[in-house]
């Protein structure tokens, strides 16, 4: 953590740095120096190397270390990429109070891969209780549009989240709705520095910092957890825990503006000098720093505890809070946290939380999401929403590649591009079988002999390379003879071996590898010998892949038929087209939400036995497979029915809809064996959809329409009743089946 600037431009009352014990600020310089940010990133990376480090931390902090400005912040932010990332992963973060935060530094934070936290306790009533300006004025609106600016698409990757500190005077209610409104990516919670000698409020009850978390926690399960509490989750078991909760070693060192090596600077609520080690970046390095016997003792887990807190069932969980929070004049740390009973309650009151709470919830971002699904098809506004989460996840899923692998070109092309071609990137990313690329690379089972995965992230970096049409070379792993670059097709080229150097040329690419040769001209009218292009058609929604040649399109459990004939791939088109016709005819809600996110359909092998066969991938958000068929009108189902499956699983991605650790299984009356909770859900979601368009049918056809419209229409009220009955749903998901049989209601009323 580094102090890069010392002083605030607001006057928090509950400021640890400014408020507290530890008074050493003010003999400090305002604004770190050139010469001691060097310094420190010299150390940061001397350790890096010595210890073989993938990666390295750092914060910038303060004081407030937006008050550097664009070119203060600049000149840190060069001065660490270059000395640390040659050596290891730099892993750069700022916490703010964000009032000064504009578009120009949005910019600069994109440009050097630095992700924000905001501080902001919540509605404005809680937000101004504490942080206000000296004069007294109001901090709120300058943090909220700070936060809007975090949430454009543009600056969307530096926003780390949001840091909450807690008043139990506050209305938890207020304060969960504001935090989440802001849609961050990790709220952290945080107790109020106090110790035994300056302990905490304690406004009614014997726990009511507990109290008021719990009332949180409840309505965070109820919503199906949106976003992440991380308090919440590092109290679960196996959690992995926080610098606050947990016996993982402390991993933080502090330097302060003057170049001091400090503990962790939470210590400065305990008494004056307390992070102090006597050591500076000039003439110390990590080591000797670390060394330290205040942070030694924080590196020993249990044996650094208390006999009190050594003794405790939930000591693996708690871990004894937050170290300043154990200090008490003559006895030191040797104490168990002054929130002691607080975080017992806290846990168990977590651990007991299974029921979702029948309250009626104030509506919440995700109630809007989830009230558009229930009707059945969901608006485009929303299924963009679920297209976004999914390239979230894709993101996240390429960091935690980096982060297992190590540092390479092809990641450094890709982070490069994120900033000068977003687009480009997000093209490639939003393609349904990058995630599957992705998450065959991280599975441990594929990570040792010959199911060793390949490195899918030089294809990516290809493909977004090309889409920009900027320079690069790189290092590809190939299947034998064959380079596929995602989302453009596949280049066969006997001798081609097993990797290959692609160079991207303006109009196309260059591959060289064992001793094949050759260039592929997408530009040209010509095609390039060996050059196989993805397909696509044209539906009233856009362009729809036909996607027979990508490799990682066979995750369905089902076989995918192989390259398909340029003859049949215009068959398949054609139903396609008219099958999309049909749905915008018989159904143009589901139309509207099939234009909305479906980008690629996967033929499958023929079965004579199964003739209607389809599927969607949990890991393959914007495309179905069906088996080729001529009959538009079915294959019209086929797609209404899959895609509801694929925005389904993309909600359960991030929101638990089925109270976690269900054994329940539950009978339906569409297959002969008993189902697990979400199967019936995925069911019910599916059937209500093919009811709404038997019943569109039933209007102008009757007959067999009609029939299937009675028939889908029971076995979806017949799900719906059971998944009510079961007691498994959480209450998200509960809201959500209730607005689901509202739906089906309104169905039924609409076929008499």
């Amino acid at each position: 953590m580094l102090k890069v600037h010392s002083r605030c431009d607001l006057s928090c009352d509950h400021c640890y740095v400014y408020q507290h014990a530890d008074q050493t600020w003010r003999g400090r310089p305002v604004r770190m120096a050139p010469a001691t940010a060097r310094s420190a990133a010299r150390r940061i990376a001397e350790h890096a190397r010595e210890h073989g480090l993938p990666t390295v931390h750092v914060v910038l902090h303060g004081g407030e270390p937006l008050l550097l400005g664009a070119a203060g912040l600049r000149e840190v932010l060069a001065e660490l990429r270059t000395a640390i990332s040659p050596w290891t992963r730099l892993d750069l973060r700022m916490q703010t109070n964000g009032v000064l935060l504009d578009e120009d530094l949005c910019r600069l934070l994109v440009e050097y891969g630095v992700r924000v936290g905001v501080s902001f306790d919540g509605d404005r009533t809680a937000n101004d209780r504490h942080r206000v300006f000296a004069h007294g004025g109001s901090s709120h609106d300058h943090v909220r549009r700070a936060l809007a600016l975090l949430r454009q698409p543009e600056f969307r990757g530096s926003y780390a989240g949001i840091l909450c500190t807690v008043d139990v005077r506050n209305d938890p209610d207020r304060v969960y709705e504001a935090l989440v409104a802001e849609s961050p990516p990790r709220v952290d919670l945080l107790l109020p520095h106090a110790t035994w000698d300056d302990p905490p409020q304690r406004p009614g009850g014997a726990t009511p910092y507990a109290d008021w978390l719990l009332r949180i926690h409840s309505r965070w399960v109820d919503d199906g957890r949106p976003g992440s509490f991380r308090l919440f989750e590092a109290l679960r078991p196996g959690g992995g825990g926080t610098e606050a909760f947990g016996l993982a070693p402390a991993d933080v060192l502090v330097v302060e503006a003057d170049g001091s090596w400090e503990q962790v600077d939470s210590l400065k609520t305990a008494y004056h000098g307390a992070a102090d080690t006597g050591f500076d970046v000039f003439v110390h390095s990590v080591d000797e720093a670390a060394r330290h016997p205040g942070v030694a003792i924080r590196q020993e887990g249990m044996e650094g505890l208390c006999a009190t807190c050594r003794a405790c069932p939930v000591v693996d969980r708690c871990g004894s809070g937050l170290y300043a929070h154990r200090w008490r004049t003559g006895a030191g740390f040797d104490n168990p946290s002054v929130y002691c009973a607080d975080l017992l309650r806290l846990i168990e009151g977590v651990d007991a939380y299974t029921e979702p709470s029948h309250e009626s919830p104030v509506p919440t971002p995700l109630d809007d999401l989830l009230d558009d699904l229930a009707t059945g098809h969901g608006s485009p506004q929303t299924v963009r929403r679920l297209a976004d989460d999914q390239v979230a996840i894709t993101r996240m899923l390429v960091t935690a590649c980096r982060e297992m692998f190590g540092p390479t070109a092809a990641w450094e092309v890709l982070a490069d591009l994120e900033v000068t071609a977003p687009t480009a990137v997000r093209a490639v990313l939003e393609h349904p079988f990058v995630r599957p690329r992705l998450v065959r690379r991280l599975d441990p089972s594929t990570r040792s002999g010959a199911r060793e995965a390949v490195d899918p992230l030089p294809a990516l970096a290809v493909a977004a390379a090309v889409r920009a049409g900027v320079p690069v070379t790189l290092d590809v792993p190939v299947r034998p003879d064959v380079i596929t670059v995602p989302t453009l097709g596949s280049l066969v080229l006997p001798g081609l071996g097993e990797s290959a150097e692609v160079t991207v040329q303006p109009g196309g690419f260059r591959v060289r590898g064992g001793s094949a040769d050759g260039t592929v001209h997408l530009d040209s009218r010509e095609p390039s010998a060996g050059w196989r292009p993805t397909r696509d058609v044209l539906v009233p929604g856009g362009r729809l892949l036909i996607e027979d040649d990508d490799p990682y399109r066979d995750c369905y459990g089902q076989s995918v038929a192989p390259g398909l004939t340029a003859p049949a791939v215009r068959a398949l088109g054609r139903t396609l087209a008219e099958a999309w016709k049909v749905v915008h005819r018989d159904v143009p809600a589901h139309g509207a939400a099939l234009d909305g996110g479906l980008r690629a359909v996967v033929p499958l092998m023929p079965d004579p036995e199964r003739p209607l066969r389809s599927a969607t991938a949990r890991h393959a958000f914007g495309a179905v497979a069906v088996t080729p068929h001529p009959d538009a009108e079915t294959v019209a189902v086929l797609l209404v029915h899959e895609w509801q499956h694929a925005k389904l699983g993309a909600v359960l991605d991030r929101y638990d809809l089925v109270a976690p650790g269900q054994g329940t299984l539950i009978r339906v009356p569409w297959r002969p064996d008993p189902r697990p909770p979400e199967g019936v859900l995925q069911g019910v979601y599916a059937h209500l959809a093919v009811t709404q368009v038997w019943r569109s049918r039933a209007e102008t056809e009757g007959g067999d329409a009609s029939e299937h419209t009675a028939r889908y229409l029971a076995w979806t009220r017949a799900g719906v009743d059971a998944l009510l009955a079961s007691r498994s749903l959480t209450g998200a998901g509960e809201r959500f089946v209730e607005r689901m049989r509202h739906a089906l209601e309104e169905t039924r009323v609409g076929s008499r």
